[in-house]
């Protein structure tokens, strides 16, 4: 079995969107803003236009990063030409170990993707996401980190198993806003 579609694999990754500030509650319940919900969507209908629809989907059990993963499902299958064509279904994996992890728990994380998953979207949080980012491609990533609903492309050139740091180039990003 080949790794990915035709050789080629795709990691975006994606800090979810902007939640509410909370004082009550855990942190792991926090829920989106209207404007997060929004800007999720538009992630979304940009990943459709830019063909990144993933295969699998690795995201935080957190109540933000479920909604945001909600929201750019809904986002990719919007009608154009705010959307695109909504794909297969991904497989969408909620990972305990993506809630407060470090770069080295996500890169990990990403090692278990299924060799055949050509595009793989990781759904996280702050600082991990951006740090891993840094991690795969030290000199393009962005050094103030990843924003709520920013998107990172790297085009990986190794198998996912044996993803490493320094190889994943960064080739596209995206501030996402409704």
């Amino acid at each position: 079995m080949t790794d990915g579609r035709n050789g080629q694999r795709t990691l975006v990754l994606l800090r979810h969107a902007k939640a509410e500030q909370s004082a009550d509650g855990p942190d792991a319940e926090r829920s989106l803003t209207a404007r997060g919900h929004a800007d999720a969507a538009a992630a979304g209908a940009w990943l459709a236009r830019q063909g990144l629809l993933p295969d699998v989907v690795l995201c935080s059990p957190a109540r933000r990063t479920r909604q945001t993963w909600h929201d750019v499902a809904m986002g990719m299958t919007g009608s154009p030409p705010e959307g695109g064509p909504a794909g297969s279904v991904p497989a969408v994996r909620y990972e305990a170990t993506a809630y407060d992890a470090h770069p080295d728990q996500l890169l990990e994380l990403v090692r278990t993707v299924e060799p055949a998953a050509g595009t793989v979207l990781l759904v996280a949080h702050n600082p991990g996401v951006s740090l891993l980012s840094a991690l795969l491609d030290p000199q393009r990533a962005d050094p103030d980190g990843l924003r709520t609903t920013d998107l990172v492309v790297h085009r990986p050139t190794t198998r996912w198993a044996e993803l490493a740091p320094g190889r994943a180039p960064l080739t596209a990003r995206h501030t996402a806003r409704a």
